[in-house]
């Protein structure tokens, strides 16, 4: 594992060497000859360079261009996995701002904690539903009471945030096929549920649907697999959603938040503990002879350094929904991430995967 170590840092020290050398005198140099053929002056060229590392600045440091935003007045929404997290801040955010929140809580039923919290706002524009998104019945009846509470049933449903998510982690040979099954039926199959048949109010009102993908909707990670087969198939669905609704006047967006594990909670180290144990436990004889207990070990620890990591603060993802919701003009991606985590999935998603792998594998 050492050796491994040092290959990466070789290789991220020579890529950023390269980088720089390239930069600083290869571009100069093409952009030089480039301004000769069209005949401009060889100073300009330096300004050149100068105006677009402005611009690159600028787009990095600047706020978001106002794109105009919607009255909320009358306006409702619908969001699921309301009992923590994202979903819970995010009721009440929307709700403060002036929208009828149907805020959808899988442990309403069972008296829990998020979905009281919602309810003690005492508000006639805050409703709280049960809703279990791998419920066919469930979701039906959430439609059905959606329709008889809205107050202009003609305008339809502005917006739905698919939000409800679950997590896990493991190597590919420690996870059953029930686990996998588990994590989509919630993360995919139960936004394409939702959406599916929230979707008619939703058009009904030319508004917005917004699915929450994460980072690992864009790039995969060692352990997580679980997670990112579920995630890269809400960013297909949405993007292939977002094509067939602008005929009907409807955005769709993508919030690719990144490691807010912290912020979250999803990934407790109690959690963690029992989970790969249970991994362990399970996992068949040759494969725990081939992979060693030293080897999951390491892994498992990995995941328990993960529990605490990343930003803790949820007004960035909150920040972003809420503009996907309230712009006229939202975006196709929103990107609520640290410095370091957008920068690798540019590097991940746009770099040959020979080199990638090399930078992080």
């Amino acid at each position: 594992m050492a050796s491994t170590s040092w290959v990466r840092v070789v290789v991220l020290v020579s890529f950023s060497v390269l980088l720089t050398l390239a930069l600083g005198f290869g571009l100069p140099a093409v952009l030089t000859l480039a301004a000769g053929c069209f005949g401009f002056a060889e100073r300009s060229v330096t300004e050149c360079i100068v105006f677009v590392y402005l611009v690159f600045v600028a787009y990095v440091a600047m706020p978001r261009v106002p794109r105009g935003v919607v009255e909320v007045k009358n306006k409702a929404v619908f969001i699921t996995g309301c009992d923590s997290g994202y979903g819970n801040a995010l009721a009440k955010h929307l709700h403060k701002l002036g929208f009828t929140v149907f805020a959808g809580c899988l442990l309403k039923d069972d008296d829990g904690e998020g979905a009281k919290e919602l309810e003690e706002l005492k508000c006639d524009r805050m409703n709280v539903l049960q809703l279990d998104v791998r419920s066919e019945e469930q979701v039906t009846k959430a439609v059905e009471y959606v329709q008889e509470s809205l107050a202009d049933k003609a305008t339809g449903l502005w917006a739905l945030v698919n939000n409800a998510g679950v997590s896990t982690f493991g190597e590919v040979e420690f996870t059953s096929m029930d686990t996998y099954k588990q994590v989509s039926e919630v993360n995919l199959w139960g936004t394409i549920r939702v959406t599916k048949a929230f979707l008619p109010l939703v058009r009904r009102a030319k508004g917005r649907v917004v699915n929450l993908a994460g980072v690992y909707g864009r790039m995969g990670r060692v352990l997580r697999s679980q997670l990112c087969v579920s995630k890269y198939g809400v960013e297909a669905f949405s993007d292939c959603l977002r094509y067939e609704m602008r005929l009907w006047g409807v955005k769709v967006s993508i919030v690719e938040a990144g490691s807010l594990a912290g912020a979250k909670g999803n990934l407790a180290r109690d959690t963690v503990s029992a989970t790969a144990n249970k991994l362990w436990h399970e996992a068949a004889a040759p494969i725990k002879e081939d992979y060693g207990k030293a080897h999951f070990d390491q892994q498992m620890a990995l995941v328990r350094s993960g529990c605490t990591a990343g930003d803790r603060d949820v007004r960035p993802v909150l920040d972003d929904i809420t503009d996907a919701i309230v712009s006229k003009r939202p975006y196709t991606r929103y990107n609520p991430m640290e410095p370091h985590w957008w920068i690798r999935m540019q590097l991940m998603t746009h770099l040959p995967a020979a080199i990638s792998d090399r930078l992080y594998f």
